[in-house]
């Protein structure tokens, strides 16, 4: 197998560049700055076993690879709001042998949300979904830092909608070469939901900075108890905080190896680096989205989405909001869902 991998930003490199050390054929999709920095001086992948320099094929399109492998993987690893852009122009590439990307190869969407299976699904007929449980930044153009040990990341993967197949076990066992875990699921939606729910916190953490204050983590308990009660609601599963642990155990854990302070997660970067998009829509907005369907009220949420693409939009950079005005926000607006006007 080939694996193409559709933005290499901080979760894209990691798993690409693992995947090279593994000993896989990889080819990485950037743009802009990333595309340069990849072309002239390779991926450097900073890990606690040291840094490690690839150089691999990159391209900036699915135009510069030209005719597609019949035995290539496309790992989406965009964020959701780049999602259908790039499905648009992947999905009608010839593959060689005939037919195209969407009708023959298959797509691994490894991100965060749970949108982008169903959108790859409108065009793609082999949709994989992959829960990613990897902390990684991106440090500089051609740089990314993974500080999970003993393993990288792990990866539950399998189908989408649902079941598991050949092809994913024949990715999880190439992923599991190069200290990355990648448990072959038959309901992994059941652990990217559980973990939407995690990510109900990257709002917080990109307006008012990483989650240290007993107020911040306040307004996160806050936000998730709005989304477990829209999962109730709409009658989705998701996987349990303990049943998370009991399959993660001490297989990975967060541990910087060069004194360097702990960032947040990837809507934190999107404003660090000044990307002008967030998430927010696609984490705090499908909790919006599911409680209008089910008639419950998500005012934390709405807050939480609002504020981050505000932060976006203007350019702030992340924590430039105090977590007391963005707590003072949210209490505004659940005041106001709770009298009705």
């Amino acid at each position: 197998m080939r694996y193409v991998i559709i933005g290499a930003g901080a979760v894209g490199g990691a798993v690409g560049g693992r995947l090279a050390q593994g000993g896989c054929e990889v080819v990485l999709v950037a743009r802009g700055k990333q595309y340069e920095a990849l072309r002239e001086q390779g991926l450097v992948l900073q890990t606690p076993d040291g840094p490690h320099t690839h150089r691999l094929p990159v391209v900036n399109g699915p135009e510069a690879l030209g005719v597609l492998r019949a035995d290539d993987v496309l790992v989406l690893s965009v964020k959701t709001q780049d999602s259908a852009a790039a499905l648009a122009a992947w999905g009608p590439r010839p593959v060689d042998g005939g037919g195209t990307a969407a009708e023959r190869l298959p797509l691994v969407c490894a991100q965060n949300g749970v949108e982008s299976e169903r959108l790859a699904l409108r065009t793609f007929q082999r949709v994989y979904a992959m829960c990613v449980w990897l902390p990684a930044a991106f440090v500089e153009p051609g740089v990314v830092r993974a500080d999970g040990t003993p393993l990288t990341g792990i990866l539950h993967l399998g189908r989408y909608p649902a079941g598991a197949d050949d092809t994913a076990r024949e990715i999880a066992a190439d992923l599991e070469r190069c200290r990355l875990d990648a448990p072959v699921v038959a309901d992994a939606m059941r652990w990217k939901y559980a973990k939407l729910l995690a990510n109900l916190a990257n709002s917080i953490e990109a307006v008012s900075g990483v989650l240290t204050s007993e107020e911040g983590i306040a307004l996160f308990r806050r936000a998730r108890a709005e989304g477990e009660a829209v999962l109730a609601a709409a009658g989705i599963a998701y996987t349990s905080p303990e049943e998370e642990q009991r399959v993660r155990a001490d297989k990975i854990r967060f541990e910087p190896f060069d004194g360097s302070p702990r960032g947040g997660g990837s809507s934190w970067q999107s404003l660090q680096r000044g990307a002008g998009t967030i998430e927010a829509d696609y984490l705090n907005g499908e909790i919006a989205l599911l409680g209008r369907l089910h008639g419950v009220p998500t005012p934390v949420n709405d807050v939480l989405q609002e504020r981050a693409n505000e932060a976006a939009r203007e350019g702030r950079p992340p924590g430039a909001t105090s977590v007391t005005d963005l707590v003072a926000a949210v209490d505004a607006r659940v005041a106001r869902t709770v009298s009705g006007s």
